[in-house]
Order: C-alpha cells, then sequence, then structure tokens
C-alpha cells in the first residue's frame, strides 16, 4: 500500500470563516483531506505579525473555537485532520532559528507579498514580517510536509521553503523533503457589498454560522445593478454580485438560468431574485448547523486541538533531532555537560 503524502496548510485565527473562505479554501480542502495525510495549522503566531495588540492576542482561544468549528461543520473529518497549535510547539521557533542563516534578507525583501501585508495592515515593515516565511518554512518543514495548497499568486512563499531545505540538505546532508506547492485556482467571492473581495474588516460577510434570519437580511440587503430602476427595466446580470452569489451557491442551474433571462428582460424584480438565493445560501448552511450543533455541544474543539498539537509536536521534535544531529549540534551541549560533570567529581573526590 502506497504511503500518502502529507498536506500541510493553515490559517491565521482571526475569527469566524465566512462563505468567501469556504470557495476561496475550505471545500478544497474538504477534498483534500481523502488523498492526503493532513496538517492544518492555526498560526497564531503568524498573526502577531500584523496584530500583536494585548485584544488581538486575548481573543485567539475564541477565534481558534471558531475556525476549527467553522471547518468541520463545512465537512472536514477531525479523524482524517491533525489540527494543531503553532505556539504549543516551540521547537518550530528553533527551527526557524536555524533556518535564518539559509536565506537573505534580500531574498526576502524581493516578496512582493509582505509589502501588501505591511501596507494592508498600515504598518512599517516589522523583522517579523520580514521573517513570516522563514517561519511558515519551519511550519511545512516541521512536519516534513510534501504538499502546500497554494495559489499562483503566493508560490513565492513555497519557493523559499524548498530554498532553504535544498540549502540545508546541501550543507548538511540529505535530511528535510523539498515540498511542492500544489498549485490551484483560489477564487475570490465579491462581498454582499460588491467590492472585489469579501472580508471581515469590510463588514459585507456572509458567515458559515450566519443563521436564516441574517441570512436573509444580508442578502436582500445586497447591492444589484445600480442602473436598475424598477422591475421592468432589463438589468444586468454580469458583474452583479448577486448572480455571482446565484452562481457559486445556487445548485440548481435551471433556476438560475430562469431568473437571468428574466432579469436581462425586464420580468423579474430583485426581490424574487433574492428570495431565491436566500433559500440557496440557507440549504447550504443547513447541514453545516447540524455538524455545528454536534461538537459546539460537547465541548470537544479545545481537545481536538489539543490531541494534534500533542502529534504535531512529537512530528516536530523529530525533525528537529534529525536537523540537530545532521549539523552536529547535537553533541555539543552534551559534550560541555559531560566534561563539567567530570570535573566536579573530581573537585568532589579531592574533597573529600
Amino acid at each position: 500500500m502506497t504511503e500518502k503524502k502529507r498536506l500541510l496548510t493553515g490559517d491565521r485565527p482571526t475569527g469566524k470563516l465566512h462563505l468567501g473562505h469556504l470557495v476561496g479554501s475550505i471545500n478544497n480542502r474538504v477534498r483534500l483531506q481523502h488523498q492526503y495525510e493532513s496538517f492544518f495549522l492555526i498560526a497564531d503566531l503568524h498573526m502577531l505579525t500584523t496584530k500583536n495588540s494585548p485584544e488581538d492576542i486575548a481573543k485567539i482561544d475564541a477565534n481558534a473555537h471558531d475556525m476549527i468549528l467553522d471547518q468541520i461543520a463545512a465537512g472536514i473529518e477531525p479523524d482524517k485532520v491533525t489540527f494543531y497549535m503553532q505556539s504549543g510547539i516551540p521547537e518550530i521557533h528553533e527551527m526557524y532559528t536555524l533556518f535564518q542563516s539559509l536565506v537573505t534578507v534580500s531574498r526576502l525583501e524581493r516578496l512582493p507579498s509582505l509589502k501588501d501585508m505591511a501596507r494592508d495592515a498600515g504598518i512599517e515593515m516589522p523583522l517579523a514580517l520580514l521573517g513570516y516565511p522563514v517561519l511558515q518554512a519551519a511550519d511545512i518543514l516541521c512536519v516534513r510536509g510534501d504538499l502546500v495548497p497554494v495559489g499562483k499568486d503566493n508560490i513565492a512563499h513555497v519557493e523559499i521553503t524548498r530554498e532553504i531545505a535544498r540549502r540545508f540538505n546541501f550543507l548538511y546532508g540529505e535530511t528535510l523533503p523539498i515540498p511542492d506547492g500544489l498549485i490551484g485556482d483560489v477564487p475570490t467571492l465579491v462581498g454582499t457589498d460588491g467590492q472585489s473581495k469579501m472580508s471581515k474588516s469590510l463588514n459585507n460577510t456572509i458567515y458559515l454560522s450566519e443563521q436564516p434570519v441574517e441570512v436573509r437580511k444580508k442578502v436582500m440587503s445586497m447591492y444589484t445593478d445600480p442602473n436598475r430602476i424598477s422591475a421592468d427595466v432589463p438589468g444586468k446580470v454580469e458583474g452583479n454580485p448577486v448572480f455571482i452569489y446565484h452562481d457559486a451557491f445556487n445548485p440548481d442551474k435551471a433556476e438560475v438560468e430562469d431568473l437571468k433571462t428574466r432579469y436581462r428582460a425586464g420580468k423579474v424584480g430583485d426581490v424574487e431574485v433574492k428570495e431565491k438565493l436566500t433559500i440557496a445560501i440557507n440549504n447550504l448552511l443547513a447541514p453545516m448547523h447540524e455538524r455545528r450543533a454536534k461538537y459546539e455541544e460537547t465541548g470537544l474543539i479545545e481537545e481536538i486541538i489539543y490531541n494534534g498539537t500533542l502529534v504535531a509536536r512529537e512530528e516536530t521534535q523529530q525533525t528537529l533531532f534529525a536537523m540537530k544531529k545532521a549539523m552536529g549540534l547535537t553533541g555539543v551541549w552534551n559534550r560541555i555537560r559531560r566534561k563539567v560533570e567530570k570535573r566536579q567529581k573530581k573537585l568532589e573526590s579531592k574533597a573529600n
């Protein structure tokens, strides 16, 4: 039997997941969990690069809980995936330290995504953010990940990991895997207000935990064709957020095509189109609410995170030991310790 390849992905614990996350990554993870041995990282240390206030840190527990609960509700199976907390594995930071000498500052500065992150956070580039890709390399290699799902725009981060692993193996011998980016489309869902991206900070989201009443309220307030002042005026379907959502979430494609045809002809109002969308989204979320309830009531989420972190830490300790052994570091401290202990015994013997 062929051993499954190991997949590593993760998120910063910034809160509840929404439909944009479902389209952008979660649906893909649900598919991949059956093909690979999956490790899902709760990247709380990465979060500190742009959100490090006491208020932000105080929310990590609740945010991690909600994030894992939402993924399980969406179809991730806890027995197929290892969820783990980054800050619960101090060895990751030791690997991060060892990797820092294997990549140059100028190489990291060439990554445009880091500048974008600093700009979006409204901060000057901190050292921690510059080292973000190096910490990512430790995240990936600590569990000896073979594959990292990534969009085409972010493949450069995986390439940094590959360069670090290759450099380590060149200097100290074959120790680390060279992971591959599992490149795929990462769809972006427009917000309910028509902005280019659904985002908590823009207040244009529909959360996976949203109840039917709230879903209806948000859908009914969605932007449509601004030039359409009444139902009998032909409307534009292309770029219309309501129809973008119909295409994404309404499984009844015949109904969607009928609505589009009538909308273009001025024979259906926005209210009916939105009512149909409300039904489709609530039907999508209903089974998620059922799965959520099973785990929410039992308090198992923290146990899932705890047990997964223990598994990932053991993997990381094995990787770190192999790295230090290859580098010749495992014996340094032990040699010093033995010399000191030997000397102390001699002194004690003379004193007696």
